[in-house]
C-alpha cells in the first residue's frame, strides 16, 4: 500500500469515528430531551463514549454492545438501569462503579475477555438473567450462590473446570447453560435446582453424573452430547418431564430399560456412541418424534420400535446394518 493510500485510509477511519461519535451524541441528546427510558448505542464502532451519557440517570435499558471503548466510571450513575447489554466489547474487567447498578435484572456480558468476576457483582441481587457466554472464565466464584433471583444463567463457551457447591442455592433457576467448558464433574448440589427446565452440559469432560440430577423433576431438556460418559444411570428414567435428551458423542455401550419411562420424550439423540443394541422399552416412548441413532454399532432394532406411531424422523446412517431393518 502506498503512502497516499495509507493516509487516505487513516482519514476515512477518522471520519468514520467522527460520524459514529456524532451519531451517539445525537441519540443521547434526543434521549435527554425526550426523557426516554431506553437507549441503543450498540455497534456504532465507537472508540469513546460521550460523557453526556452519565446524565441519563432515568434510563432503564441501555445497549453499548459492539464498540471499542473501556467502560467509563460514570456508568455507575445510571442507577435506574434494569437491563444492560455489554456484548462484544473486548472487556477484560468491569468498573467498580457498576456495583451501584443494584436495580439490574438483566446483564449481558457475552463475547468479552473476562477471566474472573469481581466480588461486588454479588450485590446485584435483583438479577434474573446473567449471560457470560464466550468469556475466559476458569472458575465460578462461590458468591454466585447469592444471586438467588436468577432464572437464567449462561456460562457456555468458557474454561470452567469445576462449579461451586453454592450453585445449588439458585433455586429459582430455570435455564443453566454450561456447554463448551472443561467440566469433569458436577457438584451434588445441582440436584437442588428444582425449578430447572433446561440443563445444557454439552462439550465438556463429564464421565459421570451425580445421582441428585435424577431429582430434577421439572427438567424438559437435557444436553449431554460430546462428553465422556460410558454409563447412563438408571435414574435417568425418573426425569419424566423430559421432551429432549441429547447423549450424542459419548462412550455408551448400553442404555437402561428405565428410558422407557420418559413418556413425554419427543427428541432423543444418541448418535456416535458404541451401542450394539437398544432396550425394548424404547417402544414405550409414545411421544417420540425424532430418534437419532447414527454412528453406532447397531445391527438390528427391537421390534417394539414399531409402536412409535408419532415418529417422523429416524436416523440410522453410519451404522452396521447389513440390511435395512423391517
Amino acid at each position: 500500500m502506498s503512502e497516499y493510500d495509507e493516509l487516505l485510509e487513516d482519514e476515512l477511519e477518522e471520519m468514520a469515528e467522527m460520524d459514529a461519535l456524532e451519531e451517539a451524541e445525537e441519540r443521547i441528546s434526543e434521549a435527554l430531551l425526550g426523557g426516554v427510558a431506553s437507549l441503543d448505542l450498540g455497534f456504532l464502532d465507537l472508540n469513546v463514549i460521550p460523557s453526556s451519557l452519565g446524565e441519563l440517570t432515568a434510563l432503564t435499558e441501555l445497549d453499548l454492545s459492539g464498540n471499542f471503548f473501556e467502560l467509563p466510571d460514570f456508568l455507575g450513575n445510571l442507577t435506574e438501569l434494569t437491563r444492560l447489554d455489554l456484548v462484544d466489547l473486548q472487556l477484560t474487567e468491569l468498573p467498580e462503579s457498576m456495583r451501584n447498578l443494584t436495580s439490574l435484572t438483566e446483564l449481558n456480558l457475552s463475547g468479552n475477555h473476562l477471566a474472573q468476576l469481581p466480588g461486588w457483582m454479588a450485590d446485584l441481587s435483583e438479577l434474573t438473567e446473567l449471560n457470560l457466554e464466550g468469556n475466559q472464565l476458569t472458575e465460578l466464584p462461590a458468591w454466585v450462590g447469592e444471586l438467588t433471583a436468577l432464572t437464567e444463567l449462561n456460562l457456555s463457551g468458557n474454561q470452567l473446570t469445576e462449579l461451586p457447591a453454592s450453585l445449588g442455592n439458585l433455586t429459582a433457576l430455570t435455564e443453566l447453560n454450561l456447554d463448551f467448558n472443561h467440566l469433569a464433574q458436577l457438584p451434588a448440589s445441582v440436584g437442588g435446582l428444582g425449578a430447572l427446565t433446561h440443563l445444557l452440559l454439552g462439550s465438556n469432560r463429564l464421565s459421570r453424573l451425580p445421582a441428585s440430577v435424577g431429582g430434577l423433576g421439572a427438567l424438559t431438556w437435557l444436553n449431554l452430547d460430546r462428553n465422556d460418559l460410558a454409563v447412563l444411570p438408571a435414574w435417568v428414567g425418573d426425569l419424566t418431564a423430559l421432551t429432549g435428551l441429547n447423549l450424542g458423542g459419548n462412550r455408551l455401550t448400553v442404555l437402561p430399560e428405565s428410558l422407557g419411562n420418559l413418556s413425554a420424550l419427543a427428541h432423543f439423540d444418541i448418535n456416535s456412541n458404541r451401542l450394539t443394541e437398544l432396550p425394548a422399552s424404547l417402544g414405550n416412548l409414545a411421544a417420540l418424534k425424532r430418534l437419532v441413532l447414527r454412528g453406532n454399532r447397531l445391527t438390528d432394532l427391537p421390534a417394539s420400535l414399531r409402536q412409535l406411531t408419532a415418529l417422523t424422523g429416524l436416523h440410522l446412517d453410519d451404522s452396521e446394518f447389513t440390511e435395512l431393518p423391517s
